[in-house]
C-alpha cells in the first residue's frame, strides 16, 4: 500500500477503536469507579503496554530537546480531552456525548484554515456537512428533553482539546516522531493530570472485580494504544483534516455496539445516518480526484455564464 492508502486505513482504525470508549467505561462506572480513577488506570496501563511493545520491537525511547515541550503540551491536551469526555458521561448518555464530540473535525479544518492557511476544498466542506447531517440522524436524545448544559460544555471542550492536539501533531516537530514513541510520551505526560487530581494516589479507587480489570485492560489497549498510534500515523500520511473527518466512524462504532451488544433497535433513521457518514468518509478517500472534478465543473459553469 502507498502512504495515502495506509493513512486512510489506520485513520479508520483509529476512529473505530476510539469509539469503543463507552463500551468499557460505562461498566466501570456501574461498579463505582470515578472518571479520574478510570482514566488513571487507562493511561497507566496503556503506558505500560506500549512500553513493553516498544522494548520488544527495539524502538528507541530517546527524544530530542525540541520535541519535549510539544510532547508535554500534546499529552496534556489529549488527557484533558479524555477527562472532559468521561466527565460528560455523568451528565448525558454516552452515545449522545460521542455524537456531539464529532464537531472536532470542523474545529480542525477551521484551525488549519485560519492559522496555517490550509485550503478547504468544496469536497471537504461537503463531506463535513454530510457527516454532520448523518451524526444528527444518529442523535437519539431529542425526545427525552433538553440536554444538560454542563454535559454539552464538557463535550465541546473535549472536542476543542482533541482538535488542537491533532493540529499540534501535524504542524510541530512531533510529526516526525514514530507513532509509538509519540503515543507513549503523550500518555505518560497526560497521566500527570490524574495523578494530581487523585491527590497523588490518595483518592485512587481500587479495581473492584476481575470484570473491571478486564474492562480496564481493554480500554487501555483498544481506544488508547491502538487508537492513538493509528491517529499519529494517519496524521503523518494524510494530514490533520482528513484524519479528523475519518473520525465520523466513531459514532458509527457506538451505534454498532449499541445494536449488537446492548440490543438497541436499528431504526431507519439510524441506518440512514450511518450510510451518510460512510459516504462522507468515501468522499474524503477519493477527495483529491473529486475536488479536481468539482473545481473543473465550477469553472466551466462560471465560464458558461460569463459568456452570456
Amino acid at each position: 500500500m502507498n502512504d495515502k492508502v495506509k493513512g486512510f486505513v489506520v485513520g479508520a482504525v483509529a476512529a473505530a477503536t476510539y469509539g469503543m470508549n463507552p463500551l468499557f467505561a460505562l461498566p466501570l462506572y456501574k461498579e463505582g469507579l470515578s472518571a479520574d480513577s478510570v482514566l488513571f488506570y487507562r493511561y497507566s496501563m496503556a503506558v505500560a503496554m506500549l512500553g513493553v511493545i516498544m522494548k520488544f520491537t527495539k524502538q528507541s525511547f530517546a527524544l530530542k530537546r525540541r520535541e519535549l515541550l510539544p510532547l508535554v503540551i500534546g499529552g496534556l491536551l489529549f488527557s484533558g480531552s479524555s477527562l472532559f469526555l468521561f466527565l460528560s458521561y455523568r451528565h448525558m448518555d454516552a452515545g449522545i456525548a460521542s455524537t456531539i464530540l464529532f464537531v472536532y473535525p470542523v474545529m480542525v479544518a477551521v484551525i488549519m484554515a485560519l492559522f496555517f492557511h490550509e485550503k478547504i476544498t468544496p469536497v471537504t466542506v461537503f463531506s463535513i456537512v454530510l457527516a454532520l447531517s448523518g451524526i444528527a440522524l444518529l442523535y437519539k436524545g431529542g425526545d427525552g428533553g433538553p440536554l444538560s448544559f454542563a454535559g454539552i460544555t464538557l463535550v465541546m471542550l473535549s472536542a476543542l482539546a482533541y482538535a488542537i492536539y491533532i493540529v499540534g501533531v501535524k504542524v510541530s516537530a512531533l510529526r516526525e516522531l514514530p507513532g509509538a514513541v509519540l503515543t507513549f510520551y503523550a500518555l505518560l505526560f497526560g497521566l500527570s493530570i490524574y495523578v494530581v487530581r487523585l491527590k497523588f494516589g490518595l483518592e485512587l479507587q481500587w479495581i473492584p472485580s476481575w470484570t473491571a480489570l478486564a474492562n480496564i485492560l481493554m480500554i487501555a489497549f483498544l481506544p488508547t494504544v491502538i487508537s492513538l498510534v493509528c491517529t499519529a500515523l494517519a496524521i503523518r500520511y494524510i494530514g490533520a483534516t482528513p484524519t479528523a473527518i475519518l473520525g465520523a466512524l466513531e459514532p458509527v462504532t457506538a451505534v454498532f455496539f449499541g445494536v449488537m451488544v446492548f440490543g438497541e433497535q436499528l431504526t431507519f433513521r439510524l441506518a440512514t445516518g450511518i450510510v451518510m457518514i460512510i459516504v462522507s468518509v468515501s468522499l474524503i478517500i477519493t477527495g483529491k480526484a473529486a475536488a479536481g472534478r468539482l473545481n473543473d465543473a465550477w469553472f466551466r459553469l462560471v465560464k458558461h455564464y460569463s459568456r452570456k
